[in-house]
Order: C-alpha cells, then structure tokens, then sequence
C-alpha cells in the first residue's frame, strides 16, 4: 500500500563528453545499460541521486583507469536524469528486501541442484576497504526480475539501493567517505527527460 514513491528523483551519470553532447542534443538517444554480472544493482542504466559531484567524481575514476574494463572516458562530464521510479525495487523498505532475501533462498537452491557453486561478492587486487565487485547481488536481483517474468507478475521499472562505501568519515563513525544512493533503470521509460547539471548562482540563496 506504500510502496509506491510518487515524486520524481534526478539522477546524475557520469560518463564522457561525446556522449554527454550526444544524449543532450537528440530526443530519442539513451544512455546505454550496463550488463556486467557484477553491476551492484544488476543490470540497467545506473544514476546517482542526488550526486553529480560523485558522478563526475567516477568518470575521473575511470579516467584514471582505462584498465579497468569499464566505460572509456577521455573527457569527464555528467548527465542529469528526472526519473520516475515507477514500479521499484527500493531497497530501502522492507518489502523489498524480504523479496530480495527470498530471490537468494531459490537462487542458492537452483545452484546446489545444478551443482553450480554461487556467485561471490569480492574486493578488487589491492582494495583494502570495499567491496566493489557484486557477482552476488547481480545475481541476486537478476533471478527477482527472471522470477517475476514467469510469474507474469507486473516487472521491476527500476531498483533503488543504499551503499556504505569509502573510509569512515572520523574515528568510530558510522558514516562513510562515499555513502550514496544509487539507481538503476531498467525502463528507459522512466527517465522523462536528460539535462546538463548547472552551478548555483552564489549571489542567490538556494531554496
């Protein structure tokens, strides 16, 4: 009965100026879906919201990192998003969770049947404080969204998560360096428009 979040969230990706200016300059091109069975929120296109800094904070990263196997970024920028929800997967009530735990206990039993061992959550060679690679959790949501679709059950429009990432923020805290919320669409539907983030007018208070 609660579900529901009826408001509109931006969202903000980060990505390379080419495909900044393309996506900002056409009515009909999307930002691509990220497939990688690791992607934290499964598969779909991926915003921070409310976080431009940290949107272009991850397009530097993957500048600095062309290794990676990621998205190739020579020039950083960010795309805003107004997003509708609509039918989410949100991460942050209990509903959903209890759907996700119960996706685990038919994808756990599905793999012993197939003698098949289970994905695995991982930190990077090297990273010391997070847990960055989530083979786990892709899989996790990615069987909920396969088991709604043979249930014919009305499908997940998107899914809405919560991450403790980073150092802590000082000693004891329970906040960290990098805490954010993070979006992932999986109908492009939901993005009713794209938008170039501006700066504040510092000579004006903000709202």
């Amino acid at each position: 009965m609660y579900k529901s979040l009826p408001y509109f969230v931006l969202g903000f990706h980060g990505c390379d100026r080419e495909v900044a200016e393309k996506i900002l300059s056409s009515n009909s091109e999307h930002l691509k879906k990220s497939e990688n069975d690791y992607d934290w929120l499964g598969h779909g296109i991926y915003f921070w919201e409310n976080n431009p800094e940290r949107a272009l904070q991850y397009a530097r990263h993957l500048k600095q990192n062309p290794a990676s196997g990621k998205a190739k970024i020579k020039n950083e920028a960010v795309v805003g998003a107004i997003i509708d929800l609509g039918n989410c997967l949100n991460l942050l009530e209990e509903g959903s969770l209890k759907i996700l735990k119960s996706s685990y206990d038919i994808l756990l039993q599905l793999l012993k049947s197939e003698k098949v061992p289970l994905p695995e959550n991982s930190k990077p060679l090297g990273e010391e404080e997070d847990v960055l690679i989530r083979r786990l959790d892709c899989a996790v949501v990615q069987i909920t969204h396969t088991i709604y679709e043979q249930l014919d059950k009305k499908p997940f429009d998107s899914v809405r998560g919560v991450f403790w990432e980073g150092k802590e923020l000082y000693p004891n805290a329970g906040f960290r360096e990098k805490n954010h919320i993070q979006i992932c669409v999986r109908n492009p539907n939901c993005i009713k428009g794209y938008f170039h983030p501006r700066k504040a007018m510092t000579s004006y208070p903000m709202p």
